[in-house]
């Protein structure tokens, strides 16, 4: 999305800079043993980069740990000093962004850290060889790594010190640059505009503020009114455990002054509050930035609320959901404030980049212009029974298939139907994005064919792609349960070309690339109300694939463009999600009057997909008969009947392309 971002606003020659780190390792490579996600050390800067520039002039001190000093200002007011400090130094590259024939190149900044102290000689001479670069080790640990595991509290400094030193430097390079114009910060807020993108980067609220107060000797009054003009907030989840919190404790460790200026930016902000809203407890409590309680908690996603002058959703209902059921009496505080921006995807990459022959037949029929304004693509109604454009169409989707057979032929030996339909899931791997869901339908078609051998049905490549974060036992256990049906379906020679499992590993951006333009059908079958919005889904549609989905995200304005006709909409709504759990929801009820979804449950249950391994899915059954949190049980009817609408429709090509 990100690098999605940053090309439109090449292309449209906006002036926009990208910040980010410079990590060494990505969040992991992965591998597949015995079914299991292994995880291996991705090493991104082993070959170098050759587009990264480095820029050893821009290099800034960041800050860690130390204490906070009064002092007394001369004038009756008290000053703040951060003393006592570890520091790092951040190191800039950057990265050109090319907008699309037009001249433009933007630029993606990235931070390296540096240490400070590269090498204790005195600790080598005592022959304390460990400890003599101890030091130079710790501080560049930084940008070591993308999504270090913050299970354990060694993890969780780490991630607070990425945010922070990626904040730092950011905040530092734009107050250089808008220190070339100006003397003063009187118009900082007018030629500044900062992006927060999700919570990680909020810590830049406190830091911007303790800059114009303690650097810049600014007035609090003043500082407040600049900050909250400059910041944006775009909140990309509705999933609890990612709004992110943060222990006062490691906060107060790290980063001493920022508590303190967040402690004064949550007491004004709820003497406001008290004044011109409520003063029922309740509600103050659910707005404050610390959590009440023993353990008290940094809200990032309430400070960046506060401290922003403008919030956004990424889909429309997405919006709607932040606005009256996560975050209402925000909302009435700030009814302006919160805004929709859907997400969006860039045609240059995800369609002239990734499907070459079906752009050319686009630009052919059409013309170039959509490529820069993809409304412009509407055109190609006109050609719908167009019988030459329809059979052009479907060769250059054979075309691409074949490309994705022979990459599947040779990383995984796998001999792939080109004549089946390519039924793809490509994501990261969470409970509430259901690829369980997928595997329920796999075993359904599974014990279909079982049933009667001679079934005619259209042929299917059921193709899934993803990692799974590390500590994610149960999405790794999802994985695991693929590729265990994986081994018995394409393994049994009832089923033959009639059903493949694929389990694609190392999923990224490159391996997208070769996918989307192959599937004939897209997978996003999140439980209503939880996806933000998905590009995923744009990205399949805009390469021709049809949708199979929930009413939740993007999916919502998808459905809107394409008709009803040309999505396949299953399941319960988001409001339907919220009533059916709070009534008492049963996985039980379902599970006992539907004899296709018992005998999928059961099959599992059983041990029937890994008789090798008995007892490894017990637990994933135990929640879905106990609680079944994510509505499987409660959507698998809906979406069979779906999925045997999509079979239907995709024996008729002409109808289907």
């Amino acid at each position: 999305l990100a690098a999605c971002y940053l090309d439109s606003m090449a292309t449209l020659q906006l002036p926009a800079f990208g910040y980010g780190i410079r990590y060494e390792y990505g969040i992991f490579e992965q591998d597949i043993e015995n079914g299991y996600q292994v995880e291996r050390a991705d090493n991104w800067l082993r070959d170098g980069n050759p587009w990264d520039l480095l820029r050893r002039s821009l290099t800034y001190k960041v800050q860690f740990y130390g204490k906070t000093d009064t002092y007394d200002k001369g004038n009756g007011e008290l000053g703040f000093k951060w003393v006592n400090t570890e520091n790092v130094f951040a190191v800039a590259y950057d990265v050109p962004v090319p907008g699309y024939k037009n001249q433009t190149v933007n630029n993606l900044r990235l931070w390296q850290a540096k240490a400070a102290i590269d090498f204790e000689f005195s600790d080598f001479n005592k022959g304390n060889y460990v400890e003599s670069v101890a030091k130079k080790n710790d501080s560049e640990t930084i940008s070591k790594v993308l999504y270090p595991n913050d299970t354990y509290v060694e993890g969780k400094f780490l991630r607070l010190k990425q945010q922070y030193f990626f904040v730092s430097a950011t905040l530092q390079d734009i107050i250089r640059k808008y220190k070339i114009g100006h003397t003063t910060f009187d118009k900082f807020a007018e030629k500044t505009c900062i992006q927060l993108n999700d919570t990680h980067p909020v810590v830049a609220i406190p830091e911007l503020m303790r800059i114009l107060i303690d650097d810049e000797n600014l007035s609090w009054e003043k500082a407040w009114d600049i900050t909250s003009k400059t910041f944006a907030y775009t909140n990309h989840t509705v999933v609890p455990e990612a709004l992110e919190e943060w222990s006062e404790q490691i906060f107060s460790e790290l980063l001493p002054r920022h508590l303190q200026i967040v402690y004064e930016i949550n007491r004004r902000f709820l003497d406001e509050v008290r004044e011109s809203y409520s003063k029922d407890q309740n509600i103050l409590e659910k707005l404050s930035i610390i959590s009440v309680g023993k353990d008290k908690r940094v809200r990032m996603a309430n400070l960046a609320i506060v401290g922003s002058f403008a919030v956004n959703g990424v889909a429309a209902l997405h919006t709607e959901i932040l606005k009256k059921r996560i975050f209402p009496d925000f909302n009435k505080i700030y009814p302006k404030k919160f805004i929709n921006v859907t997400n969006g995807i860039t045609p240059r990459r995800w369609l002239v980049t990734a499907n070459p022959l079906l752009a050319q037949l686009l630009i052919e029929k059409i013309g170039p212009e959509w490529i820069k304004d993809l409304a412009q693509i509407i055109k190609i109604e006109k050609y719908v029974n167009d019988k030459d454009f329809i059979e052009y169409w479907q060769r250059v989707k054979l075309n691409n298939k074949q490309v994705l057979i022979d990459y599947i032929e040779n990383e995984h030996h796998i001999k792939i139907n080109p004549d089946s339909m390519f039924d793809v899931q490509i994501k990261r791997f969470h409970e509430y994005k259901r690829q369980l869901l997928n595997v329920f339908h796999i075993i359904t078609l599974y014990n279909r064919i079982k049933r009667n051998p001679k079934i005619k049905m259209v042929p299917r490549t059921i193709i899934f792609g993803g990692k799974a974060a590390p500590a994610y036992h149960a999405a790794k256990m999802v994985i695991k349960l693929i590729n265990s049906v994986a081994d018995v379906v394409n393994n049994d020679p009832d089923v033959g070309d009639k059903l493949k499992v694929v389990f694609l590993k190392n999923y990224s951006v490159t391996l997208a690339e070769k996918i989307i333009p192959a599937a004939d059908l897209s997978e996003q079958v999140s439980t209503a109300g939880l996806e933000a919005s998905g590009t995923g889904n744009m990205k399949f549609a805009l390469n021709g694939a049809l949708t199979i989905g929930t009413m939740d995200g993007a999916n919502v304005e998808i459905r809107e463009e394409v008709g009803d006709d040309n999505i396949f909409i299953f399941g319960l709504l988001a409001d339907e999600v919220v009533k059916l759990k709070s009534s008492g929801y049963n996985p039980r009820e379902y599970y006992e009057k539907n004899a296709e979804l018992k005998q999928v449950v059961d099959m599992i249950a059983t041990n029937f997909f890994n008789p090798k391994e008995f007892g490894i899915f017990d637990d994933m059954i135990r929640g879905l008969m106990n609680v079944d949190y994510y509505l499987l049980f409660a959507d698998y009817q809906s979406y069979i009947d779906a999925q045997d609408k999509v079979a239907e429709l995709y024996q008729k090509k002409e109808a289907w392309t």
